[in-house]
């Protein structure tokens, strides 16, 4: 006799929000070179994690604006960016010092005061 495995399917809606443009490696280039704090978050627009962490991204990328670089990559549109930070799990935070040298890295969601506790110690006040 042959079993069926059924597999269901949990869906969470996440509100709708402006999306932060992917970053592409001229942004990253730019950011890293701008002499400020960066932080490059890579996810997935489709991870339910990513999702949630995106309106304090957008948030946080406009309150800093000038003082850090908040940037965000979809690792599934650009898998040679997840090669290239070496990137296992999503979402991951990776924090670069003003010279542009990756100082901390952070595997999965990470709530809106930890990220402004991380830039605010990287000097992006």
């Amino acid at each position: 006799m042959r079993r069926l495995l059924f597999v269901a399917t949990l869906l969470i809606a996440v509100p709708a929000h402006a999306e932060l443009p992917s970053a592409s490696g001229a942004d990253i280039r730019h950011a890293l070179a701008s002499g400020k704090p960066t932080v490059i978050d890579l996810g997935a627009r489709t991870c339910i994690p990513c999702k949630k962490m995106a309106p304090i991204l957008e948030e946080l990328a406009a309150k800093y604006r000038g003082k850090a670089s908040v940037l965000f990559i979809d690792v599934h549109a650009d898998n040679a960016a997840a090669e290239r930070f070496k990137v296992q799990m999503i979402p991951t935070q990776v924090f670069f010092d003003a010279k542009g040298r990756e100082v901390k890295r952070h595997v999965g969601a990470l709530e809106k005061a930890d990220l402004v506790r991380e830039l605010n110690a990287l000097g992006g006040r």
